[in-house]
């Protein structure tokens, strides 16, 4: 008999493809691959990076727990960062978890099996990280960085490609690193751009977490003369006071940090740039905090992203001193987050009249309740899956999942655009 196996999958797209290879491997054997209320077998592939990613995938290892008691499962198995980084605390203090595996090895190739809609797909390039920011887990998770095989790469890409995917978001701890640990000297700019010669159906590919330390005018290129690569750049600076950034083991400093943000913008006047930034690491002053709420300011991300700081076993800031109040760092993310949500409602007002191309997503009549006559929910360039904002589309032609259409900019929110397909 079958087994019929469900996965459930936490936290970031690296996670998710690696619940895609799972999944594929298991099928590949004879399994089958079903939903929850259906299996007898789940695979919980947790997160581990911050406390309330290890919250929740407690919350659903009890929840699966809840259900072998009940009868409905006959198996549990915990798989990834938790398991990885917490063995041998998961099966004392959870007795009806069966198995536990860590990492996914990277040598592999996906055939078929997504777990995400059938228009965009994440291709994975490396594991580990070469960095050791002292605020990260990542390196005692993940182990050493680890370039995937330039072919494997390729033939992944080409599966998907035959797929007929959209967009291609390509993804690791820092894909900057890609090809450092090979003394073959073929590295990220060379691997994104043979993806895109030999990809026939690929329109989009998305560089999703690019160190600032590694962005180099190559790179750049790249990514303003090349069609297919959207003019998108994920770049995580973290801090922009020099004290943090050096207490935080970033390897840059300010002035650096500033310095490739005027030039991107110079070589891209149309890039939409992303980053991440933490607030109450530890010591950071009232002032150092202000510094980077200035830099915010002034620099004006179109997108952002902001963490509040996790103090996190084994890393090397669990140690520091000066560790900062939860409620201090709260009050610090709410105004920072208050900042950005202005800053992004003026980018937003500043397409408002621009042709811009959408992925068209899904149909979803009603999809926003003050433009009620936009059916579809697409994105933009500028906007990553799951991360990112979304652009509700009004169109008298009948539009589909993973089509690209012209669309003319013509309400703003906050976070989202509203547009009309434009003539053909």
């Amino acid at each position: 008999m079958k087994s019929k196996i469900n996965i459930v999958s936490l936290g970031c797209p690296r996670n998710l493809v690696d619940s895609e290879a799972i999944l594929g491997r298991l099928e590949s054997k004879g399994a089958d691959i079903v939903d929850i209320d259906k299996a007898d077998t789940v695979i919980i592939n947790t997160c581990a990076f911050i406390k309330e990613a290890k919250e929740e995938s407690i919350d659903i290892i009890l929840d699966a727990i809840e259900l072998k008691k009940q009868g409905r499962l006959k198996k549990i198995l915990v798989s990834g960062c938790l398991s990885e980084r917490y063995p041998q605390e998961l099966l004392s203090e959870f007795k009806h978890i069966d198995a536990i595996s860590g990492r996914v090895d990277l040598g592999y190739v996906r055939d078929s099996l997504l777990l995400t809609p059938p228009h965009y797909a994440y291709l994975k390039i490396c594991e580990g990280c070469l960095n050791n920011c002292s605020f990260c887990v990542i390196p005692k998770i993940k182990g050493r960085f680890i370039s995937r095989d330039v072919e494997s790469v390729l033939g992944e890409a080409k599966i998907l490609d035959e797929k007929k995917i959209s967009e291609l978001n390509i993804i690791g701890q820092d894909i900057t690193c890609f090809g450092m640990d090979s003394d073959y000297k073929y590295r990220l700019s060379d691997l994104v751009k043979d993806i895109a010669d030999r990809s026939k159906n690929i329109n989009w590919i998305r560089l999703l977490y690019l160190n600032p330390k590694r962005v180099d005018d190559k790179l750049i290129k790249l990514i303003k003369d090349n069609d297919k690569v959207c003019k998108y750049i994920d770049l995580p600076i973290q801090h922009i006071n020099n004290r943090i950034l050096k207490l935080m083991n970033r390897n840059n400093a300010k002035h650096e940090i500033i310095s490739l943000i005027k030039h991107i913008r110079k070589e891209i006047p149309e890039v939409t740039i992303r980053t991440s930034v933490i607030v109450g690491f530890p010591t950071e002053t009232d002032t150092e905090f202000e510094e980077l709420l200035d830099f915010i300011r002034e620099i004006r991300f179109e997108r952002l992203g902001a963490f509040i700081y996790s103090h996190e076993e084994g890393t090397p800031a669990y140690d520091f001193s000066g560790q900062i109040d939860e409620a201090v760092k709260q009050k610090r993310f709410d105004a920072l987050m208050q900042e950005q949500l202005s800053i992004s409602g003026e980018v937003n007002r500043d397409k408002i009249g621009k042709i811009i191309d959408v992925l068209i997503e899904k149909e979803e009549e009603g999809c926003v309740p003050l433009s009620p006559e936009a059916r579809y929910v697409g994105r933009s360039h500028a906007d990553a899956p799951e991360v990112d904002g979304c652009v509700f589309v009004k169109s008298d032609d009948k539009l589909s999942c993973g089509d690209i259409v012209k669309v003319k900019v013509i309400k703003s929110y906050e976070y989202d655009l509203v547009g009309e397909k434009a003539s053909s």
